[in-house]
């Protein structure tokens, strides 16, 4: 049977604007009538159709469905579902880290309060780093330039950090000169093709003094804002055994100002 353009589409419960993509792909070849120019379909487009969506519905791309429909040989159709298997395979992976990157991101959302001002010892793992500031003036390195636009690409397991030399932390000055830069843990960066050379810092794991602080500052690390974790490790009789590091947990606008929240790590023996 033929069948118009409209009544085919009701048939077969797609749109017109479905068939016409499917027409264009050479999935489906409608005949024209030359004495009123319309097209019609016949029962072999509707196979064509309707295997067409079988196979899309397995989100094999429609450029090799239409492959599949003009030569459908059981080697082609089974590489092209094995080529989407990986596809989909890899899929799961990233949204499988991402899932468990956002869990965690939220997780420390929710121990902000409590950790507030807190000290604990916590194990940090080591860590790759790229030196981007200052203090909050960017550098204009040009070796920058394509390593940061990569690890800007692998966002949210890459974290903007901080970073406070150890005789900068001890030499008593109010503010602290430091500096500003993305890092990602050891541990995740394996899950991604990311350059690692010279300009990247590593940074071992450390047992640290860890806390959270409110930076009521905004520009700067204060001094008197990590007093208190100080104190700890001299109530306790720990020593300081490297550079801090941090990082931002998240900012707030509190009365039109940005305020942020950091994680403040100290390593200690």
């Amino acid at each position: 049977m033929k069948y118009s353009i409209g009544e085919f589409a009701d048939i077969l419960g797609v749109t017109v604007d479905t068939l016409r993509l499917y027409e264009k792909y050479g999935i489906i070849r409608p005949i024209k009538d030359n004495k009123n120019n319309y097209r019609y379909f016949d029962d072999l487009d509707a196979r064509n159709l309707l295997q067409s969506r079988w196979y899309r519905s397995m989100q094999i791309p429609l450029q090799d469905v239409a492959a599949i429909i003009k030569n459908p040989s059981l080697d082609n159709i089974l590489e092209k579902i094995e080529e989407t298997q990986k596809n989909l395979q890899e899929e799961i992976r990233k949204s499988t880290l991402l899932l468990n990157e956002i869990t965690e991101i939220s997780h420390g959302f929710k121990e902000i309060e409590q950790s507030l001002n807190k000290c604990r010892i916590k194990n940090i793992p080591g860590m790759y780093r790229i030196r981007q500031t200052d203090r909050n003036m960017l550098l204009k390195d040009d070796f920058l330039r394509d390593i940061v636009s990569t690890w800007m690409n692998i966002l949210p397991y890459t974290f903007y950090s901080f970073e406070i030399e150890k005789r900068e932390f001890l030499s008593g000055d109010d503010c602290f000169r430091y500096n500003w830069g993305l890092a990602i843990y050891e541990d995740k960066i394996h899950n991604f093709d990311v350059p690692i050379n010279e300009n990247v810092e590593y940074i071992s794991p450390k047992i640290c003094v860890s806390s959270v602080i409110f930076s009521s500052e905004g520009e700067y690390i204060m001094r008197d804002e990590l007093d208190f974790m100080t104190d700890f490790i001299n109530k306790n009789n720990y020593s300081i055994e490297g550079n801090i590091v941090g990082r931002i947990v998240i900012t707030e606008k509190i009365n039109g100002k940005d305020r942020s929240y950091l994680e403040v790590n100290i390593p200690i023996k």
